[in-house]
């Protein structure tokens, strides 16, 4: 949301200066060229590259300082400076090998390391270099690889690590670090020499020597706010080449494509770096390196058969240049273009993760193991979300949650934007609109719906709120460049205050807000929205805080401001953890805007405000699909587009699009025309219907996705290059994908006006059309038909998968439902499976309290077994689902020999009965499908159906 309300004051009006009927204000916003350090390490890139081999790096590891101990190796890099500034200066280098054979770089400054520095001003910023983001971030890396062997000679030394073939050369003179995998190298880091920290110096009246531009060292201003600086020029950036890899993922969050593109101008490519700098961009742009609401500067390169990856573990706004190495057209030689990125951060220390893959799977399990695995969130959020700004009273709700049920459409989660606050104030309700808000949430809890409702960082300055008194009487909130005022700004409510999440006790403070008994009328069906907390702040430069500001611990916000967002969903998510008191936890939902790497622990998150035409609804899955790679999965879009009024053919592709986003919700702006589904004419609320339904249908799918991404890190929703890394020619795709572990390939129409798609096959292995069946084979493209009553969605061989047929007006209401096991033989006629299912609310399942079954059909029987790693933990929740069964079972691509089959035998323990076996012949393309009803199969028990 980003738009004031005409409640607002003409002041705040003024001061958003926004215009309902433009697109984003690019000048609201810095390019590389009005960042002074984007600006400075391009320019010294520019020179080197020029340069060419004469290039001189003033970067040296001294050779005598390298030394190993334990695992880690420590040296000392020395940086050759002016005369002025005493000859050189010291950069403490540290490497940390770890068994999985991630390897962890950082290089720190020495005199800020030892507070030898003078402050600008009477600033009270901290002297050093900013290296606690480690502390939100981190949840592993502490399995040193305590045997890594050094071999050290006269320019160059090598260390070989972890439980493979991993080697690291360091070379001295000028600084450079070679990661190797089985002998070859694969990232190597300062390779073109753009090293460059910009060390201490104090700020001399004189002018600067003579070819240096010193106009954004000392202070820098733009958009009216001047920038003090008080520690002065402090920019990092290092070079990171992939050697014969040329495609390259992630760093988002960017509307832009999943393949990333170059940054130094040419055809198709982007003038500027992709930026990383959290920020309430107003209708943002697609296909775009501009910066957006949320940051993970995580990276990974693709080849055939092989996958690395980068996380740069720096908080503060950053910047990515990406070019890529030219093919000499004349050569013979069958190398791959080679991938060099170019990463330049404004402060902290340099402080990189080099993660070696060697394929996807490897992959996301290095980088979760640092940062962690995505929430198993609780299952009614994977469900479809109802939402507008806003929903005008609880009259209002009930009136949307009872159509919902007159038109017979399922929902679970309706919400509230700021409107229902008594004149934005958090943890209040309006008292003429919203007076009696536990009756609304009584209404939606007949059938198992829950309510979300929008609280925000900023808190309205009033000295009779009693949140606002006691926030800044406990000195809880973010202050100004002083230090000691706490920052004043303008957002929704007028002049506003904002919480300081990086505080312990200002994170105490506010988690004791969602107490039961002290929130205001919440019941435990209440979950929670935080908006806005990059921050924005309607008068501040970029729309956001000065970076001068000072948070706990006397950092500056420009240290920290990436990581601002996530401290406050996590102080969120642990405030709703403990609301109903120990004993009773309940998993929460909670949606963010703003995050950052490790976000994906405590928070669900959006694209943010979209618009409604068709260039935004082919946008989103490349976005999505960049956040899931990235390690948060639990995305989506605002499916209609917030703002706007679609058209009826875009609402219906878009809910047919968002029913294949793992975060699906339906949100519009408050300027919108009204556009709940049941609104709409036929046949397109019945298309919408369809939609969602098919959701709910395969709710079994998304939720073992989901905890297959808790404890692996796999994407939810997973792309060409990851399925099949070998094959390049789906390197680039990002319009289609695969869902989670199912087979289930989706590709949902984008386009205005298409009635079919090409959706590509990468393999020989049969696909059959969901819906009837036609069978696709060979790969390349194949032409699908896609009218505006069906999305494109295409089911692998050699795959099964559990849905639920039964429809309810909300997944609650399907726990106990049969399921169905769809079983698509591939070429051998041999197919696999899972299911996994456990309360879907609380924390029991990490106790052992869940189900996980395999299904094997092996061309003579369809096996059932069992998963669970201790099955006597599973026993008591068990027991509450004796009663679930597997009720149908549709083999899918059978031959013809099984015409003629009308029984099958099922085999429980001991005893055993015979089902009867219906078959399709398949015609006009279309596969053989046979039909087993109601084999009275528990999920929670092994058992074989024979035929």
């Amino acid at each position: 949301m980003r738009r004031p309300s005409s409640g607002l004051t003409l002041v705040v009006l003024l001061l958003s200066v926004l215009d309902l009927t433009s697109a984003v204000k690019h000048g609201d916003f810095k390019t590389c060229a009005q960042s002074g350090f984007c600006r400075r390490n391009r320019a010294l890139a520019e020179e080197a590259t020029a340069a060419g081999p004469a290039w001189t790096s003033p970067y040296e590891l001294e050779t005598e300082s390298v030394k190993l101990d334990q695992g880690v190796l420590t040296g000392t890099i020395w940086k050759t400076v002016a005369e002025k500034d005493g000859g050189r200066v010291e950069l403490p280098l540290q490497i940390s090998f770890l068994d999985d054979g991630v390897a962890r770089v950082t290089i720190d400054e020495a005199k800020r390391q030892k507070g030898e520095i003078k402050l600008r001003g009477d600033s009270k910023a901290r002297k050093e270099r900013y290296k606690e983001a480690e502390k939100w971030v981190l949840v592993g890396g502490k399995n040193i690889f305590a045997n890594a062997k050094l071999e050290s000679r006269d320019q160059e030394s090598r260390v070989s690590y972890g439980f493979g073939d991993f080697q690291v050369v360091l070379q001295h003179k000028p600084f450079k670090l070679t990661f190797l995998r089985n002998g070859e190298p694969h990232i190597v880091l300062n390779e073109r020499n753009f090293m460059n920290i910009e060390h201490w110096r104090p700020k001399r009246e004189q002018e600067g020597e003579e070819g240096e531009d010193e106009s954004t060292w000392w202070d820098e201003t733009f958009g009216g706010n001047t920038d003090s600086k008080p520690r002065g020029p402090e920019s990092l950036a290092m070079d990171i080449t992939f050697p014969g890899y040329e495609f390259v993922y992630g760093i988002p969050e960017h509307a832009s494509s999943l393949a990333l593109k170059e940054t130094r101008g040419g055809e198709g490519n982007y003038e500027d770096p992709y930026r990383l700098y959290n920020s309430d961009v107003f209708e943002y742009e697609v296909n775009s390196p501009m910066t957006l609401y949320g940051s993970i500067p995580f990276m990974q390169a693709q080849k055939a058969g092989s996958t690395i990856g980068v996380f740069w573990l720096n908080a503060a706004e950053t910047w990515v240049d990406i070019v890529k190495s030219q093919k000499n057209p004349k050569a013979l030689s069958t190398e791959k273009r080679s991938t060099h990125t170019h990463w330049m951060s404004e402060s902290g220390v340099l402080d990189v993760f080099i993660l070696p893959g060697p394929n996807s799977a490897h992959l996301y399990s290095q980088y979760g193991a640092l940062t962690g695995y995505t929430a198993l969130p609780p299952e009614f959020s994977i469900a479809y979300h109802q939402c507008r700004w806003n929903y005008i009273s609880q009259d209002d709700v009930k009136d949307v949650d009872r159509k919902f049920d007159k038109f017979d459409i399922p929902y679970d989660v309706i919400w509230l934007d700021i409107e229902y606050t008594d004149n934005k104030k958090y943890f209040t309700w309006d008292p003429l609109t919203f007076s009696d808000p536990i009756s609304m949430q009584n209404q939606l809890a007949e059938r198992e719906r829950k309510l979300v409702a929008i609280i925000d960082p900023h808190i309205r300055n009033e000295g009779s709120y009693p949140v606002s008194k006691e926030m800044n009487e406990k000195g809880l909130a973010t202050k100004d460049k002083s230090g000691e005022k706490s920052y004043e700004g303008w957002c929704w409510p007028g002049s506003s205050h904002w919480i300081d999440a990086f505080n312990p006790a200002a994170v105490a403070w506010w988690k004791n807000l969602f107490d039961i008994k002290k929130f205001p009328s919440a019941t435990k069906n209440l979950h929670i929205w935080n908006d806005m907390n990059e921050p924005s702040v309607f008068n501040g430069p970029e729309t956001t805080m000065p970076k001068d500001n000072i948070h706990h611990g006397n950092w500056e916000h420009r240290d920290v401001h990436n990581l601002n967002g996530m401290t406050f969903h996590n102080a969120t998510y642990e405030g709703m953890v403990a609301r109903l008191g120990k004993g009773n936890e309940k998993r929460p939902f909670v949606l963010t805007r703003s995050f950052f790497a490790g976000s994906q622990r405590t928070a669900a998150m959006w694209t943010g405000d979209n618009q409604a035409d068709w260039s935004h609804l082919s946008q989103a899955f490349p976005m999505i699909l960049s956040q899931g790679i990235a390690g948060m999965p639990f995305a989506g879009a605002d499916v209609g587009g917030f703002f706007g009024n679609p058209s009826k053919e875009l609402f219906a592709r878009w809910y047919q699009a968002g029913a294949f986003y793992p975060f699906f919700r339906g949100h519009a702006h408050i300027d919108s025309k009204r556009r709940e589904p049941y609104l709409y004419e036929e046949p397109y609320r019945s298309i919408v219907r369809d939609a969602i339904r098919l959701r709910y249908s395969l709710l079994p799918i998304w939720y073992s996705a989901f905890q297959r991404a808790s404890f692996e890190g796999m994407p939810i929703i997973r792309p060409h290059f990851v399925m099949f890394p070998d094959d390049e020619a789906g390197f680039a795709i990002d319009d289609q994908f695969f869902v989670g572990d199912s087979g289930l390939l989706a590709k949902p129409v984008v386009k205005e006006g298409a009635e079919s798609v090409d959706i590509y096959i990468p393999d020989d292995e049969p696909y059959y059309n969901y819906f009837d069946q036609t069978v696709y084979k060979g790969k390349g493209y194949k032409k699908i038909p896609a009218p505006l009553d069906t999305v494109p969605l295409l089911m692998r061989g050699g795959h099964i998968f559990p849905r639920k047929d039964r429809h309810r007006r909300s997944s609650g209401l399907m726990k106990h439902d049969p399921y169905t096991l769809v079983v698509n033989l591939n070429n051998n006629g041999v197919a696999g499976g899972v299911l996994y299912v456990d309360d879907g609310e609380t924390f029991d399942n990490q106790k052992g309290a869940y189900v996980h079954r395999s299904f094997m059909f092996n061309r003579k029987a369809l096996i059932c077994g069992n998963l669970h790693l201790e099955p006597s933990k599973a026993e008591a929740y068990e027991k509450t689902m004796e009663d679930v069964r597997v009720e149908k079972v549709l083999l899918v691509g059978v031959g013809d020999e099984w015409l003629d089959k009308k029984t099958a035998k099922v085999t429980l323990g001991e005893k055993n009965w015979e089902v009867e076996v219906s078959v399709t012949k398949g015609r006009r393309g279309k596969a053989n499908v046979a039909v087993v009803r109601d084999p009275k199969a528990p999920i929670t028990q092994d058992w074989q159906i024979e035929f």
